[in-house]
């Protein structure tokens, strides 16, 4: 019995050696069934620590990557998790060299608390390992043109429709494309829209007026672009008509998982927003440099800005859809300023590029530092949901002067959430009677303030393990809209039902 026993195991070693021979010497013609046998041997492993810092958690990540040429976007992923939990972080260590991915998150709560409820932590565990399986959603997403609809066998009632646009930023932008799309019939269900260096991109989408349900009719859709896009040719003429990119796209509601400011920075970079940076030279104290390590054939790109939430996220997204693979990252940002290291090849390529392309690497990470960023006057509004409500909020800001430079609005069941960013066009303080004016537009609640977007909460050193354990009044307040605040109000009610993980 001793002596098959050891005989099995020499058998599986051999194995395991021949396989991990295999792998280097055929790594981008591995059979399925040996990728699946060496994701058996070696599963991602999440770990959630909160033992090693007393003053955040460590979500750590250990993954062998069976094929890393099917595999690009991964950390883009994994950080994506985390951001739609509006998970603040401090501090990250990513290493992808020699066939393992291992990283370290160092996270707190919004309120600079570790992550101490066990359904986040378990849906955490089990997000990432999701993220980091090669049976994972891909980062990227197949959107059809609306153009494509009428023969297609694509079922129009399960289906999720958005208008993607990026035109010049003007004042009134936004009430001429809500006045528009009521007085075709569309209703707005949700909508998204950042505005950088005089370019706006927005994404909406839309539901039949009647019926506030999905659309059937492709036809009306097709005719909705057209008279889109005769609404920027009216404000703009023929010669910014040639650069407006407006698309009508068929989503499926699998696919959500592709996050909206992803796509966002998607249109703004193809929209060439990055090329006015180049006369900024970076604004808000940002400082990014890209040099070369020929030894190992990277780039090594250092940036250093202003810390604020959802930066790594903003980053990493850059790098990812210029096609670069972060193989080593250190992140960090215990004061006031972040700073950011990745080394970085293109991928599928170790020659490293020309001067123009780092360049241009450089101001496109400068643009993804910016975009987010907005100093303007927020409103909130929370109201009963009805059709043409944008269009009536829009009005009164246009009215009084006032230009929008960042929304997002949706809709809870019956109730309508929403911010709005706005700007005054003399540059001076936007008068905070706007607030008064909206309220009675929408008949619900309204609340103005200006916030900082640098507002990062810092772990308290000095907080006891007891004082995690906070009253349910005070860990129940989230975003008034956003993924995370949904995720979060779920999870207190899952929590119950998760079983540990084996």
């Amino acid at each position: 019995m001793h002596n098959s026993t050891i005989n099995h195991r020499t058998i599986f070693n051999e194995n395991s050696v021949r396989l991990c021979k295999m792998e280097i010497l055929y790594g981008t013609h591995i059979d399925r069934e040996i990728e699946s046998l060496i994701e058996r041997i070696h599963p991602p492993r999440v770990c959630i620590d909160n033992d090693s810092c007393s003053d955040c958690t460590v979500v750590k990540d250990v993954l062998k990557q069976i094929d890393s040429a099917n595999r690009h976007g991964i950390l883009l992923e994994m950080v994506q998790v985390l951001a739609e939990l509006d998970l603040i972080i401090s501090k990250s260590y990513i290493s992808s060299d020699g066939g393992w991915l291992m990283d370290a998150f160092h996270v707190t709560d919004q309120f600079g608390r570790k992550l101490t409820d066990k359904g986040l932590v378990h849906y955490i565990q089990q997000a990432l390992c999701e993220a980091t399986s090669s049976k994972g959603i891909s980062s990227d997403i197949e959107l059809r043109s609306c153009n494509e609809l009428p023969g297609s066998k694509v079922s129009l009632s399960a289906s999720n429709f958005a208008i993607e646009l990026t035109t010049r930023d003007k004042p009134g932008l936004f009430l001429d494309i809500s006045t528009a799309l009521m007085g075709l019939g569309f209703n707005v269900s949700s909508a998204t829209a950042w505005t950088h260096n005089e370019r706006a991109a927005c994404i909406i989408h839309v539901e039949d007026a009647n019926k506030l349900g999905p659309i059937h009719d492709a036809e009306s859709l097709a005719h909705l672009q057209d008279e889109l896009q005769n609404v920027v040719k009216a404000q703009d003429g023929e010669e910014e008509n040639k650069r407006v990119r407006l698309r009508l796209r068929l989503r499926s509601f699998a696919a959500g998982r592709n996050h909206t400011e992803r796509r966002l920075h998607q249109m703004m970079h193809a929209d060439g927003d990055y090329e006015r940076c180049e006369k900024e030279n970076g604004r808000e104290g940002i400082e990014v440099s890209v040099g070369k390590y020929a030894e190992k054939g990277y780039w090594v790109v250092n940036v250093r800005s202003r810390d604020r939430p959802k930066l790594l996220f903003d980053t990493v997204c850059v790098l990812t859809d210029m096609q670069y693979e972060v193989f080593h990252a250190t992140v960090s940002s215990n004061t006031s300023m972040a700073d950011q290291e990745y080394f970085v090849r293109r991928k599928g390529s170790l020659v490293l590029e020309n001067e123009s392309e780092r360049r241009k690497l450089a101001l496109c990470l400068i643009a993804a530092v910016e975009r987010r960023v907005c100093h303007g006057l927020k409103v909130e509004i929370r109201t009963e949901n009805r059709i043409g409500l944008l269009s009536k909020v829009t009005r009164v800001i246009r009215e009084n002067g006032l230009s929008i430079a960042k929304v997002e609005i949706g809709v809870e069941g019956e109730t309508a959430i929403g911010s709005f960013y706005l700007t005054n066009c003399s540059g001076e303080d936007v008068n905070p009677n706007i607030q008064e004016l909206v309220r009675i537009q929408t008949g619900g609640s309204v609340i103005a303030n200006y916030i900082s977007p640098y507002i990062v909460p810092k772990p308290n050193l000095s907080c006891s393990r007891s004082s995690m354990h906070e009253s349910k009044s005070s860990s129940q307040v989230r975003p008034k809209l956003s993924l995370g605040s949904m995720l979060w109000s779920q999870l207190e009610c899952l929590t119950n039902n998760f079983r540990p993980l084996k």
